[in-house]
C-alpha cells in the first residue's frame, strides 16, 4: 500500500488483514501513518517502509527491492495505481505479482485532465499489465473498463472479487426522515454542488431536511460558498472527518453524485444499515443497489430531490442486501483461491 492515510482501499486492507486470508501469511508494506497504526492494532504483520508517493519513485523501488530480497514473498499483491507501477517496474523478474484494481473510470477525464496525459497513463497501465500474474477487479465494471481502455493481454486472467461486508445489528429509525448524508472526499468529480442544488430544491417542500457533509478536500470552501449562495443555512453541515458508523446512525438517507464509482464501501455501509440511498447509475453502483436508488449521471435537480424525499420517507423502497453480495470471510476466501492459481 503507497499511502498512509485511512480510506477506502485501506478498508478493504485491514479488512482482509482483520480476517486472514486461509493458507496464507499477509505482511503489509506502507508508510507511517493510520494504516499501519490500524493494522497494526489488528495483529497484523505491518513493514513500515519509505514507500509511495511521499517518498518518491528511487526510494520506492529500492525499499521494494530490498523488502523482496527480505521476506522472499510467494505472492506480491499491490493496491493503487503508484504501487502498481512500481511493483511492474521494480519486482525482479519471476516475481508472482497480483494486483487490485479499485479506481478505474469509463470517462479517463474524471481522474486525468488533458488527452496525453490520459494517453500516457493508459499506455503505462497497459505495459504493466504484462507483467502481471492475474488482475482482480472490485465490480464487473471495473474490469469492463479495464478491458476496454488498457487492452490487457488474452493471457491474462481477471478476477472479479467485490468488496466484502459483514452485516450489522442497526435498524433504521423508528421514524423515517430526511435528514441527508454525504460521506466522500470533498472533490469535483463527487458532484456536492449538484447535491447542495438539489437538496435546495427539497426544503421548498420539505423544510425539516437536513443535509450533512463529511469529508475534506479542495472543494471545501467552494461549496460552503455554494450552500451560502442558496441560503441554506444551518441546513447545511459541513462535519471533516467522522466515524462513518456513528454518523450513519444519524441519517436516513446517504446520498453519492459521483461521476464514477467502482464498488463504493459508502453505498455498502449505507445499505448494510438500512439506509436509504441517492446514487448516479456508474460504474459498479448499479451492482449494489437497485433502479429504485439510481439517479442518472445527467438528472436535474427536481430529479434528485424527488429521489431524496423517496428514500427518506418509504423505507420499503430502500435498499436491501442482495444475493451478489458477500462477507468479508467471502472475500479472502477468493484472494486464497485466486493466490493459489497463482503460485500452486
Amino acid at each position: 500500500m503507497p499511502v498512509a492515510d485511512f480510506g477506502g482501499v485501506a478498508r478493504h486492507v485491514s479488512d482482509v488483514v482483520r480476517h486472514g486470508i486461509p493458507g496464507w501469511r499477509v505482511v503489509t508494506m506502507c508508510p507511517p501513518g493510520p494504516l499501519a497504526d490500524r493494522l497494526r492494532e489488528l495483529g497484523g504483520a505491518v513493514v513500515q517502509v519509505d514507500v509511495g508517493p511521499a517518498s518518491g519513485v528511487v526510494s520506492s523501488l529500492r525499499t521494494l527491492r530490498r523488502m523482496i530480497d527480505r521476506l522472499r514473498p510467494t505472492v506480491v499483491h499491490s493496491h493503487l495505481a503508484y504501487a502498481d507501477l512500481v511493483c511492474a517496474v521494480g519486482a525482479p523478474r519471476g516475481t508472482r505479482l497480483v494486483s487490485t484494481e479499485h479506481g478505474i473510470s469509463g470517462d479517463p477525464s474524471v481522474y486525468h485532465a488533458g488527452v496525453v496525459k490520459q494517453r500516457g497513463r493508459a499506455a503505462a497501465h497497459a505495459t504493466r499489465l504484462r507483467r502481471l500474474s492475474t488482475l482482480v477487479a472490485v465490480s464487473e465494471s471495473t474490469a469492463q473498463v479495464v478491458r476496454e481502455r488498457w487492452s490487457p493481454p488474452a493471457s491474462l486472467p481477471i478476477h472479479v472479487v467485490p468488496n466484502g461486508v459483514d452485516p450489522v445489528a442497526d435498524p433504521p429509525p423508528a421514524d423515517p426522515g430526511l435528514r441527508i448524508g454525504s460521506l466522500s472526499r470533498l472533490a469535483p468529480e463527487k458532484n456536492l454542488h449538484l447535491l447542495l442544488d438539489a437538496f435546495d430544491v427539497l426544503r421548498r417542500t420539505r423544510p425539516e431536511a437536513t443535509l450533512a457533509i463529511a469529508g475534506g478536500g479542495p472543494e471545501e470552501a467552494a461549496l460552503r460558498r455554494h450552500a451560502d449562495a442558496l441560503g441554506l443555512g444551518s441546513t447545511v453541515s459541513f462535519e471533516s472527518h467522522v466515524d462513518a458508523e456513528d454518523f450513519l446512525r444519524r441519517i436516513d438517507v446517504v446520498a453519492q453524485l459521483s461521476a464514477w464509482e467502482n464498488h463504493s464501501y459508502t453505498l455498502l455501509d449505507a445499505v448494510n444499515h438500512g439506509r436509504g440511498v441517492v446514487a448516479t447509475s456508474v460504474g459498479g453502483n448499479p451492482e449494489i443497489v437497485g433502479q429504485a436508488s439510481l439517479v442518472g449521471a445527467g438528472s436535474s435537480p427536481g430529479v434528485i430531490a424527488a429521489r431524496l424525499e423517496s428514500q427518506g420517507l418509504d423505507p420499503a423502497a430502500r435498499p436491501v442486501r442482495g444475493p451478489g453480495w458477500q462477507r468479508v470471510g467471502g472475500m479472502c476466501d477468493d484472494l486464497a483461491a485466486i493466490y493459489a492459481q497463482v503460485a500452486p
